[in-house]
């Protein structure tokens, strides 16, 4: 099967650093990435125990980090001096609002969001895809209102991270 859908990609502009877009990030969006993923639902006893776990990792956006991949990093190794990252991130206790009404939702999420340096423009971008459009594949009007508000929640941490007043 081959399904065509459209997608919204969101991109946000600023003037603020790419350093100080990137901190700002960083401190409101949680990390899972110093324990690793899978000892959240493998230490966990039960369904509180699990929810508390995610909670304790869960930064002041109502997202945690699963993984960071700094691309300026190694393309420096190719002589580019380009700042790019590419951040993985969600919160289970979101994802399961969408997965209980149809576990395809799960290619979607955890969401991916990219920070990079735009040196033609002299801007710093933050950018992802909206959930609800990624979602709209599956025809589900439950997954759909769940990843409408997941959508408000990424739209207010790119507005945070991004405005000139943070």
């Amino acid at each position: 099967m081959l399904q065509e859908m459209r997608v919204n990609h969101v991109v946000r502009t600023t003037t603020r650093s790419f350093d100080r877009v990137v901190e700002d990030f960083e401190a409101v969006v949680g990390t899972l990435e110093d324990v690793g993923w899978e000892s959240v639902p493998r230490g966990a006893a039960d369904a509180a125990d699990f929810e508390a776990r995610v909670n304790a990792k869960i930064g002041a956006s109502g997202f945690t980090r699963f993984l960071t991949v700094d691309h300026g990093d190694w393309l420096s190794l190719y002589g580019s001096s380009q700042r790019a990252r590419l951040y993985v991130i969600g919160n289970p206790l979101i994802a399961i609002t969408m997965l209980r009404h149809d576990i395809g939702a799960g290619l979607n999420v955890p969401v991916r969001v990219y920070i990079y340096r735009d040196d033609t423009n002299g801007t710093t971008c933050f950018e992802y895809d909206q959930p609800s459009t990624l979602m709209s594949g599956l025809a589900n009007k439950d997954v759909t209102a769940a990843a409408e508000r997941l959508d408000a929640k990424i739209a207010a941490l790119a507005d945070q991270v991004t405005s000139l007043d943070y």
